[in-house]
């Protein structure tokens, strides 16, 4: 099978991890070991998240006198670059000499008119105290909103439209790479109006689970999994009411509502993926891929919902 394994961010840093690179090369270090035996068997294509990393690097620039920090789009392609490193490294300990590893930068285009502009709702870089938040949202003329009991910057989440590299990115698959792009949800980038053909940067970031959807669909992918901290998709969460779902379709889905800044976008971009493919997308635990594979573990976004036998995209015989 050829899998798209969207990395949460929990695979980094958790919340409240020291963001060194220590820290998160621990972290990496474990998905590696859950990504790496797969790869012996299927072709895959790795995406990570990279909030907590640009909110850093954002602020590292109050370090030099005069300093302003890098804007998004340069800082995306940073954080790319450096954790895209990190899991390559880890990978590559892992797998065969001969087995190659490959990251690349990742531009994907947006819509200069998404009305992700004008409201920006995507959380990045670290948690502040209220006073400590407005301070910053004075100077640097930042949008801060209320994430639990602190506060976080937010910025634009358009939609993505078109992934630049997606040519270069199947020719490595096609070789037998394992591949790993579209960190963060890939470098937001726009075609000036003014200029065609041109590109520029924009003061965004894509949403990783929507960039690894439009990513599946281009790469033909079986199966789309979008590995989190729980082991699936729940309703009714942290009441007494509280279930899993284990196969769904995404008709059913629609008929749910889940949390804008952490489930939702996952639950969305699985059920795009299997509309407009007919294949298979889950959610679930980092530690139960093996059974997320296998289609026994996490919540299974399916066209039909059986009620025997394995789910379509599977290893276990249908």
């Amino acid at each position: 099978m050829r899998i798209v394994i969207a990395l949460g961010g929990n695979a980094l840093l958790r919340r409240g991890d020291p963001m060194t690179t220590e820290v998160q090369r621990r972290n990496i270090k474990i998905a590696a070991e859950a990504i790496a035996p797969l790869a012996a068997g299927h072709s895959i294509v790795v995406v990570h998240g990279n909030g907590p990393q640009v909110g850093l690097l954002s602020l590292q620039a109050e370090a030099y006198a005069g300093a302003e920090p890098y804007p998004l789009d340069v800082l995306d392609a940073g954080t790319q670059g450096m954790i895209g490193y990190l899991i390559q490294e880890e990978l590559r300990s892992l797998l065969p000499p001969e087995h190659q590893v490959a990251t690349l930068l990742t531009m994907i285009t947006v819509d200069p008119a998404d009305p992700a502009f004008a409201h920006p709702t995507k959380f990045v870089g670290p948690v502040y105290e209220k006073d400590a938040a407005d301070k910053l949202a004075a100077g640097k003329d930042w949008t801060f909103r209320q994430d639990g009991s602190a506060w976080r910057r937010v910025v634009p989440s358009p939609e993505p439209r078109q992934i630049l590299e997606i040519q270069p990115i199947t020719w490595l698959l096609e070789r037998g790479a394992v591949v790993i792009c579209a960190g963060g949800g890939g470098i937001p980038t726009v075609n000036p109006s003014s200029a065609p053909g041109a590109l520029r940067g924009v003061e965004a970031v894509i949403d990783k689970d929507l960039a690894s959807e439009l990513l599946a669909e281009d790469v033909h992918a079986d199966l789309l999994v979008m590995a989190t901290d729980v082991d699936g998709v729940y309703l009714e969460w942290g009441t007494p009411r509280q279930r899993r779902l284990d196969r769904v379709t995404p008709g059913e889905l629609a008929g749910y509502q889940f949390a804008a800044g952490s489930m939702g976008p996952k639950v969305e971009a699985a059920a795009r993926f299997v509309a407009k493919t007919g294949g298979r997308a889950a959610i679930g635990s980092l530690a139960d891929i093996a059974g997320i594979i296998a289609g026994t573990a996490g919540t299974n976004v399916v066209t039909h919902r059986a009620h025997t036998g394995a789910v379509p995209g599977s290893l276990a015989p249908q």
